[in-house]
């Protein structure tokens, strides 16, 4: 696969302009033959009453409960940039089970930083590994509150140099470009060290790779180009998004740092 389609398959897909039918003004239409003229006899005039308008249902926030729980941090990611320390271990509870990885800060200091951040303010708690595609890799880390994603959207950090291989089981950060990674992460099924050169810096790896393998991967490549979430829709709609049309997707319901 050329390097270029690569890096594509990993951008952070935002949302497509609305598009109208495509119809267009000046198409024939073909109208209606006028209606015959009927004589109708006068009829009294009725009693005209005001229509009443009907009391709008307020807009319920699925997450307004949930957010007064929140760390101050899942809503100003300023107040998230403590440094991580030179090796950590995080628990992923997944609805697959549990995956551990081990982070050194050394393979990636912006990265291992960023990461050890999300998982302390619960970030990554109720997040659906929307994109998992056989052979390549399982792609996670938008939240499921839209107020959230929009935060942490342009929350980016600079680049690191890339001192370890995307190998199996290791763990990197997505990205749209050159120092544009912000919360999603994927994990590598196989070699992917055809990443590496185009700046995919991996931060950890993952003790094993038993619950990773079993990860629910139906749904293949994401919208438009496959028929799987879309990402733009999963950050402006949230988790109903994808309860409603993707049931069948694990998630992280839980990510704790843990002692080696």
């Amino acid at each position: 696969m050329r390097a270029s389609s690569l890096l594509l398959t990993l951008l952070l897909v935002l949302p497509l302009a609305a598009c109208g039918d495509g119809g267009n003004a000046s198409d024939p239409v073909e109208l209606d033959p006028p209606a015959k003229t009927i004589t109708k006899p006068a009829v009294a005039p009725t009693k005209t009453v005001a229509p009443i308008a009907a009391t709008a249902e307020p807009a319920v926030d699925p997450f307004a409960e949930r957010r007064a729980s929140y760390q101050p941090g899942m809503l100003d990611p300023t107040v998230a940039k403590e440094q991580a320390p030179a090796t950590f271990t995080v628990k992923f509870e997944t609805t697959k089970g549990d995956m551990l990885i081990d982070v050194t800060r050394a393979w990636a200091p912006n990265g291992a930083d960023r990461f050890y951040n999300l998982v302390k303010i619960g970030y990554f708690d109720d997040t659906a590994v929307f994109r998992v595609i056989g052979g390549f890799m399982a792609q996670l880390g938008i939240s499921s509150d839209p107020k959230v994603s929009e935060v942490w959207r342009a929350a980016k950090i600079d680049d690191d140099p890339v001192k370890e291989s995307n190998l199996p089981g290791y763990v990197t950060f997505a990205m749209a470009g050159p120092n544009s990674r912000t919360t999603q992460i994927f994990f590598n099924f196989v070699d992917n060290n055809r990443l590496d050169p185009m700046g995919f810096a991996p931060f950890g790896k993952l003790r094993d790779m038993e619950t990773l393998n079993e990860l629910y991967g139906g749904y293949g490549e994401g919208a438009p180009r496959g028929r799987g979430p879309h990402q733009g829709l999963l950050q402006s709609k949230g988790g109903p998004y994808l309860k409603e049309k993707f049931p069948l997707l694990d998630y992280v319901t839980k990510a704790s740092i843990v002692t080696p």
